[in-house]
Parts: C-alpha cells; structure tokens; sequence
C-alpha cells in the first residue's frame, strides 16, 4: 500500500508543477480569454491534487475540500465569463 500512496503523491506533485507551468500563461496570457482559460485549468488542478493526496495520504476530508473548491471553480468561472461579455470583451 505504501508504494501505491507514493505514487498518488508523486501524481500530486506532477501536476502542481503543471500548475505552475500554467500560472505563466495566467499572468502573460495574450488575451482576457487566456487568462480565463489558464485560471480555470488552475482551478481544476488544484481539485486533481486534493483528490490525489486524499487517495494518497487516506485522509478524506481533502475529497470534502476539492467538492467545494470544483464548485467555487465553477461560479469564478461564470462570473469571469459573464463580467468579460458584459465588459466587451470577446473578440
């Protein structure tokens, strides 16, 4: 069990680099949507790796945690979306 726990974690690790990777296309995107886009895969990731390290670490209260992170994800990503069109913003 110990070796399949490492792997999780290591699992989590992969994708908080990813994470990372993603932060730059946040901050440099070219466009608003972009920057909407890459915050969302953030967001995403960010429920990915509690998953993991709730497999990973057998502490459920992390599964708790990613259910009510996905869901802020989602109302963020609306209202990004809505403030961008009410703004003018699509191209």
């Amino acid at each position: 069990m110990s070796l399949l726990s490492d792997v999780f974690i290591w699992g989590a690790v992969a994708f908080v680099v990813l994470a990372i990777a993603m932060l730059y296309r946040a901050v440099k995107g070219p466009t608003m949507q972009d920057r909407v886009l890459a915050v969302n895969v953030l967001g995403t990731n960010t429920v990915v790796i509690l998953a993991l390290l709730a497999v990973g670490l057998d502490e459920s209260w992390f599964l708790d945690i990613a259910l009510v992170y996905a869901l802020l994800n989602f109302l963020m990503s609306i209202a990004i979306s809505k403030f961008t069109v009410e703004r003018g913003g699509i191209i």
